[in-house]
């Protein structure tokens, strides 16, 4: 795989990206920098996680890391809690960010997307067999059940739109949600579908239970900064490369079919 993303990067990328003339903002103060800054939360698998040596991988660390090749920089992964990483871009702490965030009106109009380059959705984690059997949103919508979400995430605003009616719980992170589902303080976790089937691959003692297929159907995309039409187009080129060279499928299959990686965080 290494090898053909290598081939894939230097062909497509070379000769497009140091074109003279080619002197955007954001490129310029990264090649002064030397250094590709991406922001990510590290703890949404498979998009971003944290290995047991402590280095940040997944998906999306993939991406970020043929990017910077492309570039011709070294990469920088910076984590970030999710709801603080469109405001460390705002800041200019970060120069993208990649960490399973879906396109929706709202972000878009803070900050500029690319992509998508995966599509998602929203699924259920619960450890009660009887909503696996869950088909759409008005099934959760009861005030006897209880829902939990990670804080600042489009899961929450979903809930709040489609399920008013139940009762809410926040959480910090995936970890702190599924604590909350196994001391039975919330019935269902309610997250994007590759993260509930990650965690029913790498933890199947659990005996968490999700759906075979999502709720819904969100765009995943890269979010950059608003002022910089070059630098968004170089982008977006990039990931149009990879799709329709079959780079992005391959990382489909090693990071949400293959479980090939789950040593490393296990």
């Amino acid at each position: 795989m290494k090898t053909v993303l290598r081939i894939i990067i230097t062909s497509l990328f070379v000769a497009f990206i140091f074109t003279p003339g080619f002197t955007q903002q954001t490129l310029k103060k990264i090649a002064e920098r030397g250094e590709l800054r991406v922001g990510m939360s590290a703890n949404q698998p498979p998009f971003t996680m944290k290995a047991k040596d402590g280095s940040i991988i997944g998906y999306e660390a993939d991406l970020a890391s043929i990017l910077a090749n492309s570039i011709g920089v070294e990469l920088s992964l910076v984590a970030i809690p999710f709801p603080e990483l469109l405001n460390a871009l705002e800041e200019g702490k970060v120069d993208v960010v990649m960490s399973g965030m879906t396109i929706t009106l709202k972000r878009n109009m803070r900050v500029a997307f690319a992509g998508p380059y995966i599509l998602s959705g929203k699924s259920i984690l619960t450890k009660t067999a009887s909503f696996s059997d869950t088909d759409e949103s008005e099934d959760l919508n009861e005030d006897n059940i209880k829902l939990v979400v990670l804080k600042g995430s489009t899961s929450e605003i979903y809930v709040k739109n489609d399920m008013p009616e139940a009762k809410l719980f926040l959480a910090d992170s995936y970890n702190d949600a599924i604590a909350l589902l196994e001391n039975g303080t919330a019935n269902v976790m309610v997250a994007d579908y590759p993260i509930c089937a990650y965690t029913m691959l790498v933890e199947p003692e659990r005996n968490l239970v999700t759906l075979d297929k999502p709720l819904t159907i969100e765009p995943i995309g890269m979010a950059l900064p608003p002022d910089d039409a070059h630098f968004h187009n170089m982008i977006q080129n990039y990931l149009n490369f990879l799709a329709v060279s079959g780079a992005l499928e391959l990382l489909e299959i090693k990071w949400f079919e293959s479980a090939s990686w789950v040593p490393y965080v296990k």
